[in-house]
């Protein structure tokens, strides 16, 4: 794995969703860490929303964000846990075409290395939606940082080898 330097860098464009009943802009540090993190990797922030833990609501915000050309990624934080109001992955499968089950598989194996065991209740998921990705992460600032820095950092950069989800974006709308 390694960063090949003689690919220019290509920023994307990339929503932050946060799912919460009880979450604010002011409050929400969770989509602060990663519009902090996706701003500092050189991405642009297309938008920036929070939703109650409310499937109807989140499909709505994902299917409008899904429809703009200007969202090549969304990022949601929240409602990925067990409980009844835990319904993010849910959304997300109900308008993702393919879901990506790697990188819930891969979030929770480096989850693992900071909290144990108790990365099983995680659902964290990702899929792609008519050529948008999705990826739904755990609404801690912790778990967002392992996912950005673990994961999404080199995956959201076209210059990441041997490969990378920014170079197969052409292509997500092939049939």
């Amino acid at each position: 794995m390694a960063i090949d330097e003689s690919i220019a860098f290509r920023p994307v464009r990339i929503a932050v969703l946060t799912v919460s009943d009880t979450r604010t802009l002011a409050d929400d540090s969770s989509g602060d860490r990663l519009v902090e993190r996706l701003t500092g990797a050189g991405h642009e922030l297309a938008e920036r929303a929070i939703v109650k833990d409310d499937p109807e609501s989140i499909v709505a915000r994902l299917h409008a964000w899904i429809d703009d050309p200007e969202v090549d990624v969304i990022l949601t934080t929240g409602g990925t846990g067990v409980t009844g109001r835990d319904v993010t992955p849910e959304a997300l499968a109900r308008v993702w075409d393919k879901e990506i089950p790697g990188f819930g598989e891969l979030f929770r194996w480096l989850s693992y290395q900071t909290i144990g065991t108790s990365t099983i209740q995680s659902r964290a998921t990702g899929g792609v939606a008519r050529g948008t990705y999705i990826f739904a992460l755990p609404g801690s600032t912790g778990a967002v940082t392992d996912a950005w820095d673990g994961i999404l950092a080199t995956q959201l950069d076209i210059r990441h080898k041997p490969c990378n989800f920014v170079e197969l974006m052409p292509r997500l709308m092939e049939r």
